[in-house]
């Protein structure tokens, strides 16, 4: 099974529905983070992460992407305010507290920060030499504003030259996945909410870039199919990324299900798996 796809995005205009935000972040790090190892990789082996490196993840969730970096040697930071059920996962698979799945720890030169960028400061450390921001953007409307913002606060706490790294998702027509996230856009337009779905542009990472004072150095794509072992893993797992959550608002978690699933059926193989080939951009942009 190949790797995954966003984390939750849970702010948007309306009511937000009730999930089981535990669950959530179960079927996020059990089936859909994984679909983002490819950009991970690309990205780790382009800019040689290694023991020199140190790292902070902004947005880091349940800490896949921190983990892989510490593997590679790297010290590593994950920094999220959003999500308690997410950052306990982190915690568990980096801290040195007992086995990890993963087969590795990233022991005492890893921090999972809930809380602001303050937060994650160190002064007895040095200034970090990459700064993530794995997340893809480019699905949802005004999700490029807060990055921003958030870049920017993050610009003091890294050495100068240090790398920054942006995601989003790529051109529309090469993402099979588009044709699934228009069910959000559809259900959540009575809504005319910013949190729902809307298609990447080309520019959107380079936008981010300039408003965060970045100089841009470098892009690249990477293939990131998601692959899912049946229509029901796939339901939830999409579900767990938040971008169905103004969907779920404005109707119901019945009809999201519902059109969910008929929306996957065109990508459902004949052994009941379901596979979207998708691609995604990175952009690796400079601390001037």
């Amino acid at each position: 099974m190949t790797p995954t796809l966003v984390r939750q995005h849970s702010s948007h205009a309306g009511a937000t529905p009730r999930v089981d935000l535990r669950a959530r972040a179960r079927d996020w790090s059990e089936i859909q983070e994984r679909m983002l190892v490819p950009l991970y990789e690309a990205v780790y082996e382009r800019l040689d992460v290694g023991g020199g490196t140190r790292m902070l993840g902004l947005g880091c969730g349940s800490g896949l992407a921190l983990l892989m970096a510490a593997s590679r040697g790297a010290a590593v930071t994950g920094v999220d305010s959003r999500s308690p059920d997410h950052l306990a996962l982190a915690r568990r698979r980096l801290l040195p507290e007992g086995p990890s799945a993963w087969g590795t720890r990233a022991g005492e030169d890893a921090r999972i920060v809930e809380g602001s960028l303050r937060d994650a400061r160190d002064p007895s450390q040095p200034a970090f030499t990459l700064v993530t921001a794995f997340e893809p953007i480019g699905c949802l409307a005004g999700d490029s504003e807060g990055l921003g913002e958030l870049l920017a606060e993050a610009k003091p706490l890294a050495a100068r030259g240090a790398a920054v790294v942006l995601a989003g998702w790529g051109p529309p027509e090469r993402c099979a996945t588009t044709s699934v996230l228009r069910v959000a856009t559809k259900l959540a337009d009575p809504m005319r909410s910013p949190g729902s779905w809307r298609p990447a542009l080309r520019d959107d990472l380079e936008e981010v870039a300039q408003r965060a004072g970045l100089r841009p150095d470098g892009s690249g794509r990477v293939a990131c199919p998601f692959g899912y072992a049946d229509t029901d893993s796939a339901v939830r797992g999409l579900l767990s990324t938040g971008l169905f959550d103004a969907a779920i608002a404005a109707t119901d978690q019945e009809q999201v299900d519902k059109e969910l699933t008929e929306a996957l059926h065109p990508h459902q193989r004949p052994d009941g798996t379901v596979w979207m080939p998708n691609v995604f951009r990175y952009l690796i942009a400079r601390i001037p």
